[in-house]
C-alpha cells in the first residue's frame, strides 16, 4: 500500500478517536467496542477506513445521540437495512465520521441475531484505551456480516494471524 495513504489513514483515525473516545468512555454505561475497518486497521490489517463503526448497547446509542446531536449527519442513512438493524446514527467528527450501532443485529439463516463480541482487547491511541475485538472475534463478526468488503477484511485479518505464527 502507498505509504502516504497509510499515513493519511493513521492521521484521520487518530483524529477521530481523540475527538470521540473520551465521550464514549464518559457516556457509555455498557461495554462498547470499535468494529469494522477501524478495528481491523488498529489490529494491523491495512484496510481502507472510511469511518469509525462503534458497537454499543441501544441505551448508550440513545445517550450518545443526545450528547452528539449537534454532530448528527442527517444526510447519510444506514446502509443494508435488509441485512442489519440497530439504533443507528452517524456523526461528523474531525478526521472520520463516527457511526454508532446500538444493539446491532444481523439477519442470517436463523433470523435476526444480536452481534456480540466475546474477547475484547484494548489498544492505546494517544494515551487512550480503545477497545477492539480480538482478531479472531473480528474475523467471526466480519464473516457473519457476509458482505464482500467484510469477507475481504476477514481474509486480511486471517493472513495477519498467519504472518505472526
Amino acid at each position: 500500500m502507498n505509504a502516504s495513504v497509510d499515513i493519511d489513514t493513521a492521521a484521520a483515525l487518530r483524529e477521530a478517536l481523540i475527538a470521540s473516545v473520551p465521550d464514549l468512555h464518559r457516556y457509555c454505561r455498557d461495554p462498547w467496542t470499535l468494529i469494522g475497518s477501524g478495528a481491523a486497521w488498529l489490529a494491523g490489517a491495512r484496510v481502507t477506513v472510511a469511518d469509525l463503526d462503534v458497537l454499543t448497547s441501544a441505551r448508550d446509542a440513545e445517550t450518545l445521540a443526545g450528547h452528539w446531536r449537534t454532530r448528527l449527519d442527517t444526510t447519510t442513512a444506514s446502509a443494508g437495512a435488509e441485512r442489519f438493524r440497530s439504533r443507528f446514527a452517524r456523526f461528523v467528527f474531525p478526521g472520520l465520521a463516527v457511526e454508532i450501532m446500538g444493539g446491532l443485529e444481523v439477519s442470517g439463516d436463523a433470523g435476526w441475531e444480536p452481534v456480540t463480541v466475546g474477547e475484547i482487547i484494548a489498544v492505546d491511541v494517544a494515551g487512550m484505551r480503545v477497545p477492539i475485538p480480538a482478531v479472531e472475534e473480528q474475523i467471526r463478526v466480519l464473516e457473519s456480516f457476509g458482505r464482500p468488503k467484510d469477507r475481504q477484511r476477514a481474509a486480511l485479518l486471517k493472513s495477519l494471524c498467519e504472518e505472526r505464527l
